[in-house]
């Protein structure tokens, strides 16, 4: 039978008793009792067998027997490892010195030596060629007299490049993870964000490849026009190009293969056939680099990567920039089209302000065109009025103002007033519902000092103070007759005479009088004279009331919002369309001057330029049925007599000439029906 090889010394009992003394090899007596040397082949059988390499070294690392495995995991042939040291193939090894106590006492005993002691180590063992190999050393320190020890060797290259396998497969699945993962945030960050996340996914794929600079290069203008390194990061202390530096000249072999969509990696700067990239990158300090297309909305940029020295591109390293790089092209593409349309937007915003504004000043110079500027004739029926307006204005013709209270009929006086011949002078103007009684009479044609009790001084009356120009007579129909008759005469002469004075005066005066009553009816109803109707009748003009003219509301809300912005200070651009709706569905019994009203109180409380207006509520006009029985329509009847003459019972115009009866017969009247005999005072 032939054995694989083991080598045994020239101690053959030397070795006989080192077998005897191992644990692991199990001697039976017979094998106790038998020859030496086929107890060293026994031996040698075993060692040769084992899976591991065996050597059995002296104190001093003498190797006194090795097996064919330790041959092979060091390099050497059969028997070159015979009476070598151990130290030259693991130069790491220790081997502590049995103490002489303890081989004394093992050999007083002279059966049995003492356990022995094992040490286990990783090292790095020499092989002949000088090459590294990893090792397992297993020391077994033998208790024997003579130091002898054991030394198990494991080749570890086989666990080792397993292990670098396996931790490169768990690299490259964590190193994809992660680009997966910068490509997903560069994908789902909002357009605002995108630069900064370009900026972070720079320095995550820097950390992730191990390299020196992450460069994007975007074009800046138009296509083809340049490259620049838009986005930039770098490790501390390395060189990065210029915001302003241009890919296209200086790298342009690299971004030429980028905009045709190429990808390039460079293991050294030899490797790059233009000499202008090689000197940009040498001036960088770049010693390899790799360049993947980057997609920018029908243009294409380049994202690069470089390292100082020498290295390898990986090809899933580049997949995984090619995958990040397509995403983030994406991205700064969406960032691009936000941008084009935010601008767009504030270039649409400043030409709606400024037309706006153009609209504004158009407005207010249309309105300085009017006969008056707070006239808005955008409706049929007061361009018809405003037509009026200027036919009668130049004449001196006496001009009768009709319409519902608010619809302005004292702007279209003005009106009348502006575009006459009359204008350089101030129009003056009386509210004839406004006077006490028994003072309208001093107010309008004047007095003299002591024409009545209190009348201290002389003062000129209204119409001796528009002798030149106008006098507006508003609430007409509320004069009372005595005052008419006085006023008819002024009207046919144009001479007025003071309270307690007995001189007339001549008086050059333009009459325009308005009212919301019906006048026709006063004269029916004897409340007012027919011949002082007439002689005010002349150019009668009916003023509409707004819910006839919605088209005017607009204009109207317009020269209100001029108006109030100058007063209260503030801008105002536009009015909600929903607001002008709604203004333009309310009947506005109030008219002009409750639209006024409103505007007013809502430009008080505006805060932005934008005015938004709540129209009122209608209010109720509902009125309780009146009594059908006598008495109550007697009083009802009386007292409006009573209130059309200003309680004034007695002389001409009094309650009891209208009413056709004695005046002492109407107080008898009023005590019995309980009607005061003055003008109830208003709470």
């Amino acid at each position: 039978m032939e054995y694989p090889s083991a080598v045994l010394t020239d101690h053959p009992p030397a070795i006989l008793n080192l077998v005897r003394s191992l644990e692991f090899v199990t001697l039976t007596p017979q094998m106790r009792d038998t020859d030496t040397s086929r107890d060293l082949q026994a031996f040698s059988l075993a060692i040769a067998s084992s899976q591991s390499g065996v050597a059995f070294c002296t104190q001093s690392g003498r190797i006194l027997l090795a097996n064919h495995q330790l041959n092979a995991i060091f390099g050497y042939a059969a028997n070159e490892l015979l009476n070598r040291d151990l130290t030259a193939l693991i130069p790491d090894v220790v081997v502590a010195p049995t103490p002489v106590a303890a081989r004394r006492s093992a050999a007083r005993d002279g059966v049995r030596e003492a356990d022995p002691t094992q040490t286990v180590r990783e090292v790095d063992g020499v092989r002949k060629d000088g090459s590294v190999v990893p090792i397992r050393l297993a020391v077994t320190q033998t208790w024997r007299p003579d130091g002898l020890f054991i030394a198990s060797i494991i080749d570890l290259s086989g666990r080792r490049s397993l292990e670098a396998r396996l931790s490169m497969a768990e690299h490259r699945v964590k190193f994809q993870a992660a680009m997966a993962e910068l490509a997903r945030r560069c994908a789902a960050t909002t357009p605002d964000q995108i630069g900064a996340t370009v900026d972070a996914v720079l320095y995550e794929i820097g950390e992730a490849l191990d390299v020196d600079r992450c460069v994007a290069y975007l074009p800046s203008g138009a296509p083809g026009a340049d490259l620049r390194a838009a986005h930039r990061w770098g490790r501390s202390g390395c060189r990065l190009p210029a915001a302003d530096f241009n890919g296209l000249q200086g790298l342009p072999w690299t971004m030429a293969q980028a905009l045709d969509g190429r990808t390039v990696c460079v293991t050294t700067l030899d490797d790059l056939p233009d000499p202008i990239d090689r000197a940009s990158m040498a001036q960088l300090g770049t010693g390899s680099c790799a360049a993947v297309p980057m997609g920018m909305n029908g243009t294409r940029g380049a994202l690069v990567v470089d390292a100082a020295g020498e290295r390898t591109w990986p090809d899933e390293a580049l997949d995984a920039l090619q995958l990040v790089a397509a995403v983030m092209g994406q991205a700064l593409a969406r960032k691009h089209d936000f941008d084009r349309h935010s601008s767009s937007v504030d270039e649409l915003t400043r030409q709606r302000d400024h037309t706006r504004s153009e609209n504004a000043v158009l407005r207010r110079e249309v309105n300085a065109g009017r006969p008056d500027c707070t006239i808005a004739s955008d409706s049929v029926a007061i361009r018809r009025v405003l037509a009026q307006v200027e036919q009668v204005a130049p004449t001196t013709a006496t001009v009768l103002l009709l319409g519902e209270t608010g619809v302005g009929k004292e702007v279209f006086a003005q009106a009348i007033h502006n575009l006459s011949p009359r204008q350089r002078r101030p129009m003056i103007r009386v509210s004839c519902a406004a006077i006490p009684t028994a003072l309208i009479e001093s107010e309008l044609f004047g007095r003299e000092r002591g024409a009545f009790t209190g009348a201290l001084s002389r003062q000129i009356g209204r119409f001796e103070a528009a002798n030149g120009s106008t006098i507006f007579l508003d609430e007409i129909g509320d004069l009372p007759l005595e005052i008419q008759v006085k006023l008819l005469r002024v009207i046919q002469e144009r001479t007025v005479e003071r309270l307690g004075g007995n001189q007339s005066m001549k008086v050059d005066v333009r009459i325009i009088a308005a009212t919301n009553r019906n006048l026709e009816a006063a004269v029916a109803n004897n409340t007012f004279r027919e011949d002082l109707f007439y002689r005010l009748n002349v150019f009668p003009m009916t003023i509409p009331p707004l819910r006839e003219r919605t088209e005017d509301i607009q204009g109207l809300v317009w020269t209100f919002i001029d108006e109030f912005s100058r007063a209260f200070g503030k801008k105002i651009d536009s009015i909600a369309k929903e607001s002008l709706a709604g203004l333009q569905r309310y009947s506005w019994p109030g008219n002009v001057r409750e639209l006024r009203n409103v505007i007013e109180r809502e430009m008080i409380v505006a805060t932005g330029p934008t005015l938004v207006v709540a129209p009122p509520r209608p209010v109720s006009t509902q009125r309780q049925p009146a009594s059908s029985k006598l008495v109550d329509v007697e009083v009802e009847h009386i007292t409006s007599v009573l209130q059309s003459c200003r309680w004034r019972v007695r002389g001409p115009g009094g309650a009891a000439e209208r009413l056709g009866v004695k005046p002492t017969t109407l107080d008898s009247r009023m005590a019995r029906l309980g009607i005061p005999r003055e003008r109830p005072q208003q709470g």
